[in-house]
């Protein structure tokens, strides 16, 4: 039952996250401006991705990180990095919107970009990336072997932790 959860979790996910990212890469007229000049808590701090030396990356980061989001998770790869990133950008979008307590009519302080968050974390932390998907494949290849430190993005590990080599004492 886990692991069917975790797939639907995985595939809703990914196809959210994709349609979301792949509708405003098609759309030559989208523009997060918008949503950057209404933001209601830190208003400094997105001001300055509104300038127009900065606005174009951040639209570019916007569109792709969403739509490589997405693919990652459906195809079942890097899905410890593409939740990580997802969270990042949920809590990014979710601080806009947020005034005092509410961050829309309809909830108190938890709204959907929270939810997501929480759903990202949960596929980030239980390797989903490996229910169905291609993250096992890959952790199998000889770059992984060459370099066994991907496989902790991989979802090798149950938790992401980078270890280096230890130092002999002397």
């Amino acid at each position: 039952m886990r692991t069917i959860s975790l797939l639907l979790l995985r595939l809703s996910l990914g196809s959210l996250f994709f349609y979301a990212g792949i509708a405003k890469v098609l759309d030559p007229t989208w523009s997060a401006a918008f949503y950057l000049k209404g933001a209601k808590t830190f208003p400094a701090f997105y001001a300055f991705f509104l300038q127009p030396s900065t606005l174009p990356f951040i639209n570019f980061i916007n569109e792709w990180g969403l739509t490589l989001i997405g693919v990652a998770l459906i195809l079942g790869i890097f899905v410890r990095v593409a939740s990580i990133g997802g969270i990042m950008l949920m809590l990014l979008y979710y601080f806009p919107i947020l005034d005092g307590a509410y961050p829309n009519p309809h909830s108190l302080i938890v709204d959907e970009h929270i939810v997501y968050a929480c759903a990202l974390f949960v596929l980030a932390s239980f390797r989903a990336g490996r229910v169905f998907g291609l993250e096992k494949w890959c952790s199998n290849l000889p770059l992984c072997a060459r370099f066994p430190r991907l496989r902790a993005l991989l979802g090798q590990s149950p938790i992401l932790v980078l270890s280096f080599p230890r130092r002999a004492h002397p």
